[in-house]
């Protein structure tokens, strides 16, 4: 079977501190140790439903707002 359109996942590579990945070792799921990709998903899925970090990144990109438009012309 065929598929079309575009893949479903995309993969990044990403350098990290030595001592957060140390930390996330320790602290994360036992199932999810040694992967990666699966703990980062679970973790930014539980980060967007957390009303916390939702109304954090509300604020974030309010005060960044007035800089949308800078350098750009409004024709």
């Amino acid at each position: 079977m065929k598929h079309s359109g575009k893949p479903n996942t995309i993969r990044r590579s990403v350098a990290l501190p030595g001592a957060l990945v140390e930390e996330l070792s320790a602290l994360g799921p036992a199932d999810l140790h040694g992967n990666w990709s699966r703990l980062v998903t679970v973790a930014m899925a539980a980060m967007a439903v957390d009303p916390a970090i939702r109304a954090e990144c509300a604020d974030i990109a309010k005060e960044f707002s007035a800089a949308d438009l800078d350098g750009l012309r409004n024709d």
